[in-house]
């Protein structure tokens, strides 16, 4: 998976979880559903995205939690929309 992938897989999980600004979840929910070598990928992306504003970071007891930033909304869904074709094409 690129980059792009990865991003958009995160973003479709925390979007179908309405998982918006104070509404958070594990990381590990969202490396649910891609394959065991990737989850580092994922973990890295995310932590990229956070960098980028595009996510929120929670601190956990244990572990971190994520949600969307709803400031950014709009280059959330140009994300999504460039993921969701970039996997079309692959199929």
């Amino acid at each position: 998976m690129n980059n792009i992938e990865l991003r958009y897989h995160i973003i479709k999980k925390l979007m179908r979880r309405n998982k918006w600004d104070h509404s958070h979840t594990s990381i590990e929910n969202v490396k649910k559903g891609v394959s065991s070598h990737l989850r580092g990928d994922v973990l890295d992306e995310a932590e990229r995205m956070i960098v980028d504003g595009l996510l929120f970071s929670k601190p956990s007891t244990k572990e971190l939690h994520i949600s969307l930033n709803s400031a950014m909304k709009f280059e959330i869904e140009r994300v999504y929309e460039q993921g969701r074709l970039a996997t079309k094409e692959k199929k």
